[in-house]
């Protein structure tokens, strides 16, 4: 009873991000399943890009979270000027960031030949990189107004903004992956392309819905009110709640992106698998995702008027949802994934390289909900560099070299990889769960 309220205030908040989640992960799940389904070469071609790429977008994905205490705190106490200010900086700070990727990962492609990937998918890696290399600033120009939105307690129309675009997607696919209609057979580049125009389309659609919407209008026409000393004070401030959160991110998610390159190592039947079961993996760490996204709204709302107690409820009360949560993953991913597997591939190589990953798989997954818990619970904070040197512990210091070691030393290739994830979530739930009870103490 004593966390009742709080369980209908996170799922009010979470249910739209958890479903804005999923219409993702069908996404994810159409893309590998029409590009396994035209071609093994292609999918794995598809892992290897997605690998790069991913670490990039979680990136810039996790910069943007860093508005959300900012901007939730804000929110909460009725500074609308502030809050205008606050989304300018982030705003310009999103899109730099994202400048700055797309300037590294351009130079990383006249390197991709290098990487020790199978030959015969490199003619299909380097066009579609570029087509996704294309797509971060646009994302980036989501994320931002997506957060303020999420700061300000509107989780639902970046929803259906999301789930409007994913649709466009599927249906592109359709159209230009194997040439229905009388659209071109494009394969691979297909997929590229149809993510390239939903994205586009995603960002502008939620400019769109600021400039003309007279509830949010107020948000972008107080962006001229202050100048540029102003305006600099605030991309500080983004910087120093973003940069933690972006970097924890990304280390979080380059230990998946090693784990696709280690795998490619041992060939592309090994490489497709992984992508098979990373795409279903996807299933829970986007579900528990929504929670966390919401946990760390109310946090912030919280913080905002120094509700020391009600912050510690609801990060107790996030985790409790997404220990649910995890059960029925685990139920799910042990009875569902086997017949899962045979969907995204007519490949019966590909399937038994993949079947043996689906134990390690669910091994992680309540370590996986609770650092998504309480890393969004300190997100909420402001209190975000404990996340910075919990992820370089757990998932370089002693993620990547498990994953050596039991992919290579002990020649356990892909399921070597996965049994890592299990190592490195449990030592990243550990010490976030260890770094949220200090911060409660300072707040």
């Amino acid at each position: 009873m004593r966390y009742k309220s709080e369980y209908g205030r996170l799922v009010r908040l979470g249910l739209p991000v958890m479903v804005t989640q999923l219409g993702i992960i069908m996404v994810s799940f159409a893309d590998t399943l029409m590009v396994g389904w035209y071609g093994t070469r292609e999918l794995g071609a598809a892992a290897f890009v997605g690998s790069i790429f991913t670490v990039v977008i979680v990136m810039q994905l996790g910069f943007a979270n860093g508005l959300t205490p900012l901007i939730g705190a804000l929110y909460s106490q009725g500074d609308k000027e502030r809050t205008a200010h606050v989304m300018r900086a982030g705003v310009i700070s999103n899109l730099l960031i994202s400048a700055i990727f797309t300037i590294v990962l351009g130079i990383l492609y006249f390197y991709l030949d290098r990487m020790g990937q199978p030959a015969e998918i490199l003619s299909l890696v380097k066009p579609y990189y570029l087509i996704m290399l294309s797509t971060l600033l646009p994302m980036s120009l989501f994320n931002a107004f997506q957060q303020t939105s999420n700061g300000c307690t509107d989780t639902a129309t970046p929803m259906w903004i999301i789930i409007g675009c994913n649709l466009l997607n599927i249906i592109g696919n359709w159209l230009l992956i194997g040439g229905e209609s009388g659209f071109p057979r494009l394969g691979l580049n297909g997929a590229g392309l149809s993510t390239l125009i939903a994205r586009y389309l995603g960002a502008v659609i939620i400019v769109a819905v600021y400039f003309l919407s007279r509830q949010r209008r107020v948000y972008i026409s107080g962006w001229t009110s202050v100048g540029l000393d102003r305006l600099r004070e605030d991309m500080k401030q983004v910087w120093i709640t973003g940069y933690p959160v972006m970097i924890q991110s990304g280390i979080e998610c380059l230990l998946w992106s090693v784990g696709g390159v280690v795998c490619g190592w041992f060939g592309t039947i090994q490489l497709a698998s992984y992508q098979v079961i990373v795409t279903i993996s996807q299933l829970g760490f986007m579900i528990y995702l929504g929670f966390g996204v919401a946990t760390s709204i109310r946090v912030a709302n919280l913080t905002g008027v120094n509700d020391t107690e009600g912050v510690r409820r609801t990060a107790t009360a996030g985790l409790h949802l997404n220990m649910v949560l995890a059960t029925f993953a685990s139920l799910l991913f042990y009875f569902l994934t086997a017949r899962m597997v045979g969907l995204f591939t007519p490949d019966a190589a590909v399937e038994r390289a993949a079947l043996p990953l689906i134990l390690p798989l669910i091994l992680y997954q309540y370590c996986d909900a609770a650092q998504i818990t309480y890393a969004n619970a300190l997100r909420g904070t402001s209190h975000v560099k404990p996340l910075l040197w919990v992820a370089v512990g757990a998932y370089i210091v002693v993620g990547i070299p498990s994953m050596l070691g039991l992919a290579v030393g002990c020649d356990l290739g892909n399921i070597g990889v996965y049994y890592s994830f299990s190592i490195a979530l449990l030592v990243a739930g550990i010490g976030l769960w260890w770094s949220f009870r200090r911060v409660l103490h300072r707040i």
